[in-house]
Parts: C-alpha cells; sequence; structure tokens
C-alpha cells in the first residue's frame, strides 16, 4: 500500500492514484476539475475546534505532537473510525494520495492519517 501526501495546488500526477481531499473545506481559487479529486471524506478532517486551536499554537513548536494526539482521539470516534476503515480499503487497492491546502503537509492532520493508513501505523 503506499500512501503519499501532497498539497492539492500541485499539478495531479499520473502515478497519485486515488486522489482524496482531507480538508473540510474546499481549496481557494481551485476548480474541481484541476484538483481531480476522487474521494472527499469530511468525517476525517479535524473538528472546528481542533483545528482552530492548532494554528493559534502553530508557533510554540511542542503544538505538533498534542495536535496529533488529539485528532487521533478524534478519529476513535464511531463516525470517523468507520470513515478511515473504508479509506484504509481504498487505500489498500493501490497507490493512495492525500491532498491538503495545508501549507506544511508533514505537520498537518493529513500526514496523520497517512501514518494511520500504512501498515503497521495503527489507529
Amino acid at each position: 500500500m503506499t500512501v503519499r501526501v501532497r498539497r492539492v495546488y500541485e499539478s495531479p500526477e499520473p502515478d497519485d492514484g486515488v486522489r482524496v481531499l482531507v480538508d473540510r473545506l474546499w481549496p481557494r481559487g481551485l476548480s474541481k476539475d484541476a484538483a481531480r479529486i476522487d474521494e472527499w471524506p469530511k468525517s476525517l478532517t479535524p473538528s472546528t475546534e481542533l483545528r482552530r486551536w492548532y494554528h493559534a499554537q502553530e508557533d510554540t513548536g511542542d503544538a505538533y505532537e498534542e495536535f496529533r494526539r488529539r485528532y487521533k482521539a478524534e478519529l476513535a470516534t464511531p463516525g470517523a473510525a468507520e470513515a478511515l476503515r473504508a479509506l484504509r480499503e481504498l487505500a489498500a487497492g493501490g497507490p493512495a494520495t492525500l491532498v491538503t491546502a495545508a501549507r506544511a503537509p508533514d505537520r498537518s492532520h493529513a500526514s496523520v492519517l497517512a501514518e494511520l493508513l500504512t501498515p503497521g501505523g495503527g489507529d
């Protein structure tokens, strides 16, 4: 299973496989044709409260680990856990690319999802 994370503003590539938008809101200034999104599981996005908390804390340096912990707890709720299971099955069928508008995808919810989708990444 190959899961990677990219910015949604980067041009789609042939080896992206299934492109999954993992943001709650549609990215500004991007048409649906240009984005080439296959799935958009909004139930897997961080809550508004958690997202706001993280953006307010980003400059502190330690916020990402706390964000990861809180986001994983949100993903353990029944609705999100079911959506995560479905996405894991989708990703098992071939390459999957999680796309996000986040400026630093490697320190975002998208990287946490990618970790959970890879074998041994846990729940």
